[in-house]
């Protein structure tokens, strides 16, 4: 047994290690605790407080099943604190709401989030907390802005779950963002009121960004107005791609990165200031007053910027690194950034499950883990400029190996070439672009902030250009399988193991790290998947997925593909064009899918002949040996995956996956999905249309 005699002053930044643990538990488990259970959790949990409060704070593994049980009781209490009316049917009428955000979909159609929501025929109480409703067709009638009212008659459904099971769950995070009905409108949207004037900071956001892109025309003034307010509506789709491709995404979200550079130049550039008054800087702690001026230019950059949840991370962690400078602690340890994953996951538990959570703190820990490594036993010679040089190098090697996987596992692309496009330009991201961002911001009040914005511009041109160059090279990407579940869990703990615990011992972290690899490149992907609308069938063969048609349920295809490592393109997935009648047939297993209008008699003669038949709607008194996937079943279960092998074919629901859990209201059980006990022979797979 590992000794913890050696720990001691070393445990801190195991509280949040334990502490998401337990958040971790409430997420995996199958269905949600009663009501008995949950007052057992606390019961079990204040009897650890209270042995650690007599004297067993001496034993830190009765700490750690406190922190576990505190993790596990603070994830459901705020699953049930967001609680908030869910819509469960499909609604097609008229909507009016308040703008609370403005982006855009993945199809780049204008998307904006309501609150205040009124709905005809739908009474106050079963009336969703929050909408988001894409605009597609004509619009033009509004110019939308945070704070306005508008009316606009749309389709509304409820979220949905998993395309695929054990997939990303949509469900899921849109009830801890209170949006209880997704859709789109094809009509235009018209403004209601536009009087209101209670969402100011909204405005002024909207406004700001407009005024950056004015002055700076094109993607360099879409970046700009990213990076300073958040609003990332204007950015052409292809240079997102190559911002991804070149991994330099990182670069237009408002987390660690920004929030560290932008509190950091506050900071020196107040003391700078303080420090030219000789009285101020003999007498008074100008550092501190520093801290304290960077700490607010924080919290405006954080309001401005939408106070999302990425955001809202890295004001935390800049807030606890500015409060160590205040309370003359060191700012950059391991401890502070415990601290503010503490605090995050106290308020957020779900951020644990987010992508952003994950790479932040990833980076952050390999980088003061690195540095400190760097300090005690790295080499002490070399000038100033080789020490600046070798620091940008090895912080971005550092960042993008630790986050690579999380990178991977949640966008399966991996860049080639990351490393050398973030070292060419990080570095003017700090020096040059933040500094103008600011500098535009103190100047704005005089009517100069195009000083700043000028100065970033040539700095911005040479970051896009880099990313176009570096996306355009050869295999600048690949593409990778979606890991099982337990990957991302067992490389995380052995990873954190080994940074964390003091002695030799920290190398058997890397027993689970490297499991975790190993269980990563034997993943298997499901032979057929069938999205949970019964409109799309994928089937997979030895060089990528075959999909049953090259347009809808765009959402699930994409996601499919990119989990298989395959290029998210869904017509080149699809060797042929739409048809009414689809059937994948590998040795003696055959799936059908039926469409159009004379589905039934089509539908008989393929119950008569295979066996699995996919209907968009139910078809009653069917015959034959064939199991039946309509839309009946696919509302209890969501999206199927058939996994083949030799003893036979498993049919797997999504729901299965995600279990009962307040966020889907239910699903079914193993019992309620229909048997596939065919024994399935190896065998290439063969398609076959009819049209």
């Amino acid at each position: 047994m590992l000794r913890l005699d050696g720990q001691r002053g070393a445990l801190m930044p195991w509280v949040p290690v334990f502490l998401g643990v337990g958040v971790g538990i409430y997420f995996v488990l199958p269905v949600e605790p009663s009501v008995t259970g949950w007052a057992g959790l606390a019961g079990a949990l204040a009897l650890c407080l209270w042995i650690i409060w007599r004297g067993g704070w001496r034993f830190p593994w009765l700490a750690a099943v406190a922190l576990v049980l505190a993790g596990l009781c603070l994830a459901g209490l705020r699953s049930a604190t967001v609680a908030a009316p869910v819509l469960d049917w499909r609604y097609y009428g008229p909507v009016q709401g308040r703008i609370v955000e403005i982006d855009r979909s993945a199809s780049d159609k204008p998307r904006l989030t309501l609150d205040r929501i009124v709905l005809e025929r739908v009474a106050p109480a079963d009336t969703p907390r929050r909408v988001r409703v894409s605009l597609h067709g004509q619009q033009g009638w509004i110019d939308p802005r945070p704070g306005q009212v508008l009316l606009v008659t749309a389709h509304l459904g409820p979220p949905q779950g998993p395309v695929e099971p054990g997939g990303f769950d949509f469900q899921r995070m849109a009830w801890f963002e209170g949006l209880g009905a997704v859709g789109y409108a094809r009509t235009p949207a018209l403004l209601w009121d536009d009087t209101a004037r209670d969402r100011p900071v909204g405005r002024l956001r909207h406004a700001i960004a407009e005024h950056v892109r004015a002055v700076l025309s094109g993607a360099r003034g879409a970046f700009a107005a990213t990076i300073t307010t958040g609003d990332r509506a204007a950015i052409p789709p292809e240079t997102l791609e190559a911002l991804r491709k070149a991994n330099l995404a990182h670069l237009l979200a408002i987390s660690g990165l920004h929030m560290g550079l932008m509190t950091g130049v506050a900071f020196s550039a107040i003391r700078a200031l303080l420090a030219a008054v000789p009285g101020l800087a003999l007498r008074r702690p100008i550092k501190k007053y520093a801290a304290v001026g960077a700490l607010a230019v924080g919290a405006f950059y954080l309001a401005l910027s939408g106070g999302n949840v990425a955001t809202q991370r890295a004001f935390v962690l800049a807030a606890v690194m500015l409060l160590a400078v205040c309370l003359d602690r060191r700012a950059i340890t391991l401890g502070a950034v415990a601290v503010a994953a503490t605090i995050i996951l106290v308020l957020r538990p779900e951020a644990l499950t987010r992508p952003g959570f994950q790479m932040s703190f990833a980076a952050t820990t390999a980088l003061v883990a690195a540095f400190r490594a760097w300090r005690d036993h790295g080499p002490s010679g070399g000038g100033r400029w080789v020490k600046a040089a070798v620091a940008v190098v090895l912080s971005s090697g550092v960042a993008g190996l630790a986050t690579a996987p999380y990178a991977a596992s949640h966008f399966n692309m991996v860049p080639h070439y990351g490393l050398v496009a973030n070292v060419l330009t990080v570095p003017l991201m700090g020096a040059v672009v933040m500094p103008a961002a600011l500098l535009a911001g103190v100047l704005a009040p005089f009517g100069l902030s195009w000083v700043g914005l000028e100065v970033m511009a040539p700095a911005i041109g040479w970051i896009l250009w880099v990313a176009q160059t570096v996306s355009d090279w050869p295999h600048a990407v690949s593409r990778v399988i979606a890991p099982p579940g337990a990957v991302l869990p067992l490389l995380s703990l052995g990873m954190l193991f080994l940074v964390l615990w003091q002695g030799r011992a920290r190398f058997a972290g890397l027993v689970p790290a490297v499991a975790a690899m190993i269980l990563w490149t034997g993943a298997e992907r499901p032979d057929f998947l069938i999205a949970p609308t019964g409109g799309l069938i994928g089937a997979w063969q030895e060089d990528g997925r075959i999909l049953s048609k090259p347009r809808g349920d765009g959402f699930a295809a994409r996601t499919w593909l990119e989990n298989d490592g395959m290029v998210p393109d869904q017509e080149a997935a699809a060797l042929w064009d739409a048809s009414d009648t689809v059937t994948f047939r590998r040795a003696d297993f055959a799936v059908t899918q039926i469409m159009g209008r004379d589905a039934p008699p089509r539908a008989r003669a393929a119950c008569a002949r295979d066996d699995v038949v996919v209907l968009r709607r139910a078809i009653p008194g069917l015959p034959g040996r064939c199991r039946v996937i309509d839309e009946d079943l696919l509302r209890r279960t969501g999206a199927l995956a058939i996994w083949l092998d030799a003893g036979g074919a498993q049919l797997v629901a999504a729901r299965h996956v995600t279990g009962r859990r307040p966020w889907n209201r239910g699903g079914a059980w193993l019992e309620d999905l229909p048997e596939l006990g065919r024994p399935a022979h190896e065998g290439s797979l063969q398609a076959q249309i009819t049209p």
